[in-house]
């Protein structure tokens, strides 16, 4: 536990780490109240939000008073008198020499995909809570940020990052991770905004960021970003999502190591297992003398042994993210190399010609894990890249869309990194074809 001590230390000297936001929605909200009112030695600066007023109420829920800046120089000067501010220019914070370290809280492919570029050619630090742009052009961005000497990453708190910190100990103690997974309460391809619009509604979400949980779109883009983090591979396209109603203990008995082997180990889920809705990792050790030390601590005869983390608590940890990036330049979670594990998107329904897919946890698609291989052989439909595509032709309910299948809306961002993210990596990526 180094960085509460490291981040008192700032706080002391008068020197926070100052944060810039994107972003003003549920878990952003969240997360200026973290910073606001429980993370000695930083300060969050300001928050950009394509609206204002939200912007605004984010920093009132906490407590603070904002003022509005639409200048680079207004923003500084607020940051040195120790103003919180609010902008709709996302330039102004990765233009900003006075600002730390950045945090994306959007969710948004095409507008993140924007702004972490930015940040990158200027020179910023990027914590991204984005895994659905991780999950489509995280390999690319983090080559760009390595090029550039600045760290993107993935956060603490959301699993994916849960998951790397747990698989990171286990490899630390000396054992072979053959399996990052993630505990789900809920698994159903065809929900939609209108049936999760009453959970949405409890707890002030957005319906189709609820539906993302709940279809298996965002649990497909977070175990990509592990799967690209750890060289893991997935052992089967959608990943096989037992229904475990046990605890996560018992999982030592249901995976077969020899095919984990096979694969380099891999990344899973599993609906209903205890402690929900925690992660966990299955691993190996190979010497006879450890092996009898593991059953000694409860651990079991092996040959897989269970690890878990019974909890993750998304915005509580982000700001630790922040903390490990400026103060100790360590990532929570990046992608190897090229992606080895992509997130395809597949027809919620049938599908008729001239029908505009719609966003993320939307009517139409759900998104499914599939090996990056086969998705370039195949020219698979990258879930990220999916919105706003325009149908071809007819496809039928549960099919994975192609490339061929659909028109692309002209002149995205997205689609050329996809495109230079094939380049760069072009034995394992798909890049656009249109």
């Amino acid at each position: 536990m180094v960085i509460d001590r490291l981040l008192r230390e700032r706080q002391a000297a008068g020197m926070p780490i100052r944060v810039g936001l994107y972003g003003a929605g549920f878990m952003a909200k969240g997360i200026v109240n973290q910073i606001v009112h429980s993370v000695p030695g930083m300060v969050l600066s300001v928050i950009c939000n394509r609206n204002v007023d939200k912007a605004m109420a984010a920093y009132a829920l906490a407590g603070v008073q904002a003022q509005v800046v639409d200048t680079g120089r207004a923003l500084s000067q607020a940051i040195a008198s120790g103003t919180a501010a609010v902008t709709d220019d996302p330039a102004l914070l990765y233009e900003c020499d006075d600002l730390d370290c950045l945090i994306d809280a959007t969710g948004a492919v095409e507008y993140g995909a924007h702004i972490s570029l930015a940040a990158i050619a200027h020179g910023r630090d990027m914590v991204t809570m984005n895994a659905e742009l991780d999950g489509t052009v995280g390999p690319l961005l983090k080559k760009k940020a390595d090029a550039a000497g600045v760290i993107f990453t993935a956060c603490d708190g959301d699993q994916p990052g849960v998951q790397m910190n747990l698989f990171r100990f286990v490899k630390s103690i000396g054992l072979t991770p053959l399996m990052c997974g993630n505990i789900k309460g809920l698994q159903d391809p065809y929900r939609t905004p209108t049936t999760q619009a009453g959970f949405a509604a409890k707890w002030g979400q957005d319906p189709y960021m609820v539906t993302s949980f709940a279809d298996g779109t965002k649990i497909s883009f977070e175990q990509a970003i592990v799967a690209n983090g750890t060289g893991m591979s997935i052992l089967k396209r959608g990943m096989t999502g037992y229904d475990h109603r046990e605890h996560v203990d018992t999982l030592t008995k249901v995976y077969d190591v020899d095919a984990l082997k096979a694969v380099g180990g891999a990344v899973d889920y599993v609906v209903g297992a205890q402690p929900g809705p925690g992660v966990y990792v299955l691993a190996t050790h190979d010497d006879p003398k450890q092996q009898h030390y593991l059953n000694l601590y409860k651990l079991g005869e092996g040959p897989l042994y269970s690890f878990y983390t019974p909890y993750h608590l998304c915005h509580f940890e982000v700001p630790l993210s922040v903390a490990r990036v400026v103060l100790l330049r360590d990532a929570v979670l990046q992608p190897l190399d090229g992606p080895l594990v992509e997130v395809v998107a597949t027809a919620k329904r049938d599908l008729a010609a001239g029908e505009t897919i719609d966003a993320l946890g939307g009517y139409l698609t759900y998104g499914q894990c599939e090996r990056a291989d086969v998705t370039a052989a195949e020219q698979l439909l990258p879930m990220g890249v999916a919105e706003g595509c325009v149908l071809k032709h007819e496809v039928a309910k549960d099919q994975v869309l192609t490339y061929a299948d659909v028109e692309l809306p002209h002149g995205r961002l997205i689609d050329r990194l996809r495109t230079e993210q094939a380049n760069a990596f072009s034995a394992t990526a798909v890049g656009a074809t249109a």
